[in-house]
This record gives structure tokens, sequence and C-alpha cells, in this order.
């Protein structure tokens, strides 16, 4: 039910911020709490997403044999599971800086509200980015305790925007049952093409708030290197879907994007270690 390459999306970011506020490399009990935490809200999320779309997911021929509406987990089950992941996230919280256990419960409110969305408003997907581009927010307060510096904010406006820009490219398969089912998204409101012009726009605005991250944080020419490459590849991720053609829609999901985020990390990573 909780597919392990949907997490690489967003805990690169978390750890990418980690890395961007220390002033050398973060202790291992930083890490370790930090990925703990990030574990939990993940895996809290996602159960209370496929809860949430249980009905939903079972009238949609591309999600009927997901693991609720085939009867594979039950609703208690997986409303079981999602309690005990966030108080796993709220545990490693007590672990790291205070403002990371005072703010666990706008992220829990907020993980667990933008399920809801697609329900009532087409920007549904820019939710979807705000609660995952808020594990850079997570990362760097788990080391400096604060969020008083520029870069995590442009790093979280980098990956919300990213994620918000391939979540409406996702999208684009369900248009159709969508609009039949009244759900709410930039593809079922605007169409296909503005949809996917919508995506390539948003994906200017990553790269633009990730060259902001590197001129504020002062980074090294590896980081820049790895920089062009993401550009490169989110630049292949939309000449792999058209409007006409989604065949090759899972391929730019899944593995362009994987490759993105980790991508993105090893750069920070081994910037950070030739920098200090």
């Amino acid at each position: 039910m909780i597919r392990f390459n949907h997490t690489l999306f967003a805990l690169p970011f978390a750890l990418s911020a980690l890395i961007l506020a220390a002033p050398g490399l973060p202790g291992w009990q930083i890490w370790f709490w930090t990925v703990l935490a990030f574990a939990g809200a993940r895996a809290a999320a996602m159960t209370l997403n496929r809860l949430i779309d249980a009905q939903i997911d079972a009238r949609n021929p591309r999600t009927k044999d997901r693991s609720i509406p085939a009867g594979r987990i039950t609703r208690a089950q997986a409303a079981t599971f999602s309690v005990l992941s966030f108080a796993l996230m709220i545990f490693a919280a007590t672990k790291l800086p205070s403002l990371c256990l005072f703010l666990s419960p706008v992220a829990v409110i907020w993980l667990s509200f933008y399920s809801f969305t697609k329900r009532f408003t087409w920007s549904c997907h820019f939710a979807l980015g705000i609660a995952i581009g808020g594990a850079a927010l997570g990362g760097w307060i788990a080391v400096a305790g604060e969020l008083g510096s520029a870069v995590p904010w442009m790093l979280f406006a980098a990956v919300a925007t990213w994620v918000a820009g391939f979540d409406i490219i996702y999208a684009c398969q369900d248009t159709q049952v969508d609009r039949a089912e009244k759900l709410h998204s930039i593809p079922a409101r605007f169409g296909i093409v503005a949809a996917l012009k919508t995506s390539s726009i948003l994906h200017m605005v990553t790269m633009a708030a990730l060259i902001l991250v590197g001129i504020t944080a002062h980074v090294g020419s590896i980081y820049w290197f790895g920089m062009a490459v993401v550009a490169a590849m989110l630049f292949y991720e939309h000449s792999l879907v058209k409007p006409n053609d989604l065949s090759r829609l899972d391929a730019a999901f899944f593995n362009v994007n994987g490759i993105i985020a980790i991508l993105a990390f090893l750069a920070i990573f081994f910037d950070h270690l030739h920098l200090i």
C-alpha cells in the first residue's frame, strides 16, 4: 500500500535541507531521528490518502486493485496504522529541536487534510506540493532549530513546485474519471494541454528556486553541476508525455522524479563535503 519509491520523492530533500543547515556534517542522531520522523509522517499521509480515497479508487479501473479496495487491508487496519505512524513522527520530533515538536500538529493537520482538496478545488496539486515541501522545512529545523534563513524557504518552494508539477502530469491519466466522479484537478478543469503547460511552468519555477538556493547558500561547483543535470532530467520528463500520448507517463512520474530527488541530494551532499 505504501510504495518505497514514493518516499524517494521527498526524503532526499529533507536530508538536503539538513545538510544545508549544518556548518559541518550533522551527527548520526540527527540523521536517525529526522529519517524516523519523516518515515512516520510519510507512512501516515500515504495510508490516510488510500483510506480517504478507497471508494473512489474502487470505481477507477487504474486503482481498483489497491490494497483497501481489493480487501487485502481493512479500513480499521489502515486507520490504526496511520495513527501509529503519526505517533512515531511525534515521538521522533521530541528528540529534535523543540520547534519540531511545536509544529508537529501543523504537519498532522496538513497531511490529513490535503487528500480532501481534490473534492473541492483544482489547486489540489499545490496542497500536495506544500505537504511534501514541508519535508525541506523539517530537515532544516532538525539542525538549525529555526526558520530565520531564506534558504529553507527557497528549497521548500523548489520542492513544492516540483511536486505540484509532476502531480499535474500524473493526474492527466485520470482526467475522464475525475470528471465523472466530480473531482477537481487541473487536467479535469482545464484539459491536458493546459495541464502540461502549467506543469512546465512550475518546473521552471523549481529550477529558479534551486538557483536561488545555490546563490544564497554560497555553494560550490558540484552543486551547480548537479542542478544542471536536474534541469536536463526535468526537460526529459516533459519530453516523455504528450497531450495525445500518455503511454510513458509512469516512467516520467516514478523513474525520472526519483532520479531527480536522489541527484539533487547527492549534489548537495558532495558539494557540502567538498566545502567543509
